[in-house]
């Protein structure tokens, strides 16, 4: 009786163990990112600028594509790399209601997309069996910009053609959420994140540089569905 109970116990862990090992251990998700900017700008510097002038940035609420892979390291630990589809941010001048005979204060002046990877460690609260999963994590946050172009109103406010120029940002990333597995492969997911990107502006117009310092303090709420394997 004691020999079969152990044996019984043993085949028990033993399961237990296995179904522990043949968790999946790859997840991608799909679904939405809604971001909401607070954006701010040093005054923008250099030959021929009012004192005053400023840049400022009109992305909030945007939506785009949101794209993640996870790993799981372990029952309470995964990898994340998450990526969206690169929203167009639009720049738009706050200050005085012209420059000169040109107007100025609400002007969209330039355009630029961005690419935003972010690699996050997420720790998971509950056993695996759980089918709400509530999770934190951190990590960081690379964005480079790309199709940067003045526009038409910004031309004329610079006084001609100019070119744009934004720094890439490397900085921290925050997240918090949580996953509800509403079937054996399948999964729902929903959280918030926060990430610190900055950059340095420079307007280039016939060799007059002009300058500004901008950080975007993105916060993004995300839903998605995931599948696991």
């Amino acid at each position: 009786m004691l020999a079969g109970a152990a044996v019984f116990s043993c085949a028990s862990a033993a399961l237990a163990d296995a179904s522990a090992d043949d968790a999946a251990s790859n997840t991608f998700r799909l679904g939405s990112y809604t971001v909401f900017y607070h954006t701010s700008a040093s005054d923008l510097s250099g030959p021929y600028v009012p004192a005053g002038v400023d840049l400022n940035l009109r992305t909030e609420n945007l939506e785009t594509l949101y794209i993640a892979y996870i790993r799981r390291l372990s029952s309470h630990f995964d990898v994340e790399l998450t990526a969206g589809y690169p929203p167009l941010s639009k720049t738009v001048g706050v200050g005085p209601a012209s420059l000169g005979s040109v107007p100025y204060n609400g002007q969209e002046i330039s355009t630029a997309r961005w690419l935003a990877p972010t690699l996050l460690l997420e720790y998971r609260f509950l056993s695996e069996n759980s089918p709400w999963q509530p999770y934190v994590g951190a990590g960081v946050n690379h964005t480079s910009f790309y199709d940067r172009d003045f526009t038409a109103a910004g031309d004329a406010a610079a006084g001609g053609p100019t070119k744009l120029s934004l720094t890439s940002s490397t900085g921290p990333a925050g997240t918090a959420g949580f996953v509800y597995k509403f079937a054996p492969h399948w999964q729902f997911d929903a959280s918030y994140s926060i990430a610190r990107v900055r950059t340095h502006l420079s307007a280039d117009t016939a060799g007059e540089i002009r300058t500004t310092d901008i950080s975007f303090g993105p916060q993004a709420l995300v839903v998605a569905v995931g599948y696991s394997f």
